[in-house]
């Protein structure tokens, strides 16, 4: 399995012999799966099975699916011609033309594109209005859209993944990093303890020197960072496997660059070193990034 994105488009158009019709899909992100229709209303079951195929195929994102139908012209219904209401036209005509000229007015003949225009004399025959094959049409038809939809989203989950990949290198680096400045600390900590100590041992009379060296040693505890350090490379690990694993790994992947940021800010506070410090912030401005890019995974 790979990782999806949670921002894609698909579209499609198709027709038939009564109906013309245009897809358009696309998603967001969101914190969990929200399905918004817009279907026509009569045709019958075709958006309760629209949104048991989205809600199987996708697991987060605000997805917008609209379905346009158009009638073809054909579709309307054959112009047929109402034979009674010509007969009934033609004999008012016909008794017209008698009364004009037994009062010596001339009228011209009606045409027949003039009988064709009175009212009733052309009917439309209705069109078949069965919405079940087009429903089943349109439900094929939505598998495929729903298909290429999910290959986008697996297409930029794929650059997604590569690019998280890359900054986890970039993590895993300055967390090597960071080791090294916290041993290049150490002798200077160790120096700057002695100094403090002496110092603290030379202004206090009655101090309990085993206390006092008690308190300056559990400040040397507090400044390590080595379990910080051994945590950023475990979630650079755990981030590894879900990248790896594939599949709807965003809200897992979002949870650990809040622990990844916790241990850079942990790191950042016990630096007491120049070196160690920088480091810190360039690790919280990666793991920023990162951070932006998992809000796009599925």
């Amino acid at each position: 399995m790979t990782i999806r994105s949670m921002t894609a488009f698909a579209s499609a158009q198709g027709s038939s012999d009564q109906h013309s019709w245009s897809w358009e899909l696309r998603s967001v992100n969101a914190k969990g799966l929200d399905i918004r229709l817009r279907v026509p209303d009569w045709l019958e079951g075709l958006e309760n099975h629209t949104r048991s195929v989205l809600a199987k195929a996708l697991a987060r994102g605000n997805v917008s699916l609209t379905l346009r139908i158009f009638r073809t012209e054909d579709s309307a219904g054959q112009v047929q011609v109402n034979a009674a209401v010509l007969q009934s036209v033609v004999m008012a005509l016909a008794e017209a033309q008698s009364v004009a000229s037994q009062n010596r007015v001339d009228v011209r003949p009606a045409s027949a594109a003039e009988l064709l225009s009175f009212k009733g004399v052309l009917e439309q025959s209705a069109g078949d209005d069965d919405p079940a094959p087009l429903v089943k049409e349109l439900s094929k038809e939505l598998e495929t859209l729903v298909a290429e939809f999910v290959n986008m989203r697996e297409a930029e989950g794929a650059a997604l993944a590569q690019i998280l990949n890359g900054q986890l290198e970039q993590v895993a680096a300055l967390t090597l990093q960071a080791g090294e400045r916290a041993d290049e600390r150490k002798a200077k900590m160790a120096e700057t303890l002695k100094t403090n100590l002496a110092r603290v041992m030379d202004n206090a009379d009655g101090a309990d020197p085993d206390r006092v060296a008690q308190e300056l040693a559990l400040i040397a505890v507090k400044a390590d960072v080595t379990e910080e350090l051994d945590r950023l490379g475990a979630h650079v690990a755990a981030a590894r496997d879900l990248l790896g694993k594939g599949g709807a790994v965003g809200r897992k992947l979002d949870f650990l660059m809040q622990e990844f940021n916790r241990e850079a800010n942990t790191l950042c506070s016990k630096a007491q070193h120049s070196g160690l410090t920088a480091v810190g912030l360039e690790l919280k401005t990666v793991i920023d990034q990162m951070r932006e890019q998992v809000q796009n995974i599925e």
